[in-house]
């Protein structure tokens, strides 16, 4: 479905983001290069630590930045379903990552903000069990009639090992965007999308980074978006 408004939405994205990447340019210009001191730092961050949890022989990385239908969910299950068979391992040499990016961060978050912000709407998600415009977060706890595997419910895949990570430049991005078309405050907005991120997600600087950091631990990619 071609949706005008995400396409100009899309735009807006890729704008900022540039003006951001410009203003980071200028900065980096002018800070001395990283030494001995700031390599030991980076080392200690929150999203190094959340890297160095990522385990396995045998690992995938789900690039998502879309919700694709909550394939990116499916294809996790369908990794882990067949991978323990097919290396003749135990599941837990298996290492799945899923990178929820851009239009797929709703994925990461419970139903309230869902119904509050009409992220369905917003973002052109379906709700697989109506087809209307989704009002909650249909892959979080999947019900009868959701989708043909609910086993891909998020909480299950955690349960599983599966590491999730959000895009929090994506949710800075997002949340001024909602606030602007909701007359809201974007602070509030964004703040209110962070705490509805579910138990099992990690929040990341941002989602670009995530996929290179999972491909630095030994994650092959796939796009999942």
């Amino acid at each position: 479905m071609n949706n005008p408004t995400l396409s100009q939405d899309r735009r807006d994205f890729l704008g900022g983001m540039a003006a951001a990447t410009v203003a980071a340019v200028g900065l980096g210009a002018l800070a001395p290069a990283a030494g001995a001191a700031e390599a030991a730092a980076a080392a200690g961050t929150d999203f190094v630590r959340w890297l160095d949890t990522i385990s396995g022989k045998y690992k995938q990385l789900y690039d998502a930045p879309a919700a694709n239908h909550g394939l990116p969910l499916v294809w996790s299950h369908v990794f882990l379903l067949t991978g323990a068979p097919g290396y003749g391992v135990a599941e837990s040499e298996l290492g799945v990552v899923v990178v929820l990016r851009h239009s797929a961060i709703p994925l990461a978050m419970g139903d309230a903000v869902w119904a509050k912000y009409k992220l369905g709407e917003y973002l052109d998600i379906a709700d697989p069990a109506t087809k209307a415009p989704a009002t909650r977060n249909p892959y979080a706890h999947i019900k009868p009639g959701d989708m043909p595997f609910p086993e891909a419910a998020l909480e299950k895949l955690v349960a599983r090992g599966v590491k999730f990570a959000v895009c929090g430049a994506a949710i800075g991005f997002h949340s001024a965007h909602i606030a602007q078309r909701q007359g809201l405050a974007a602070d509030a907005v964004k703040q209110d999308l962070l705490a509805a991120v579910l138990p099992g997600v990690q929040v990341v600087p941002s989602g670009v980074l995530a996929v290179n950091g999972a491909q630095s631990r030994g994650c092959a990619y796939c796009f999942a978006g």
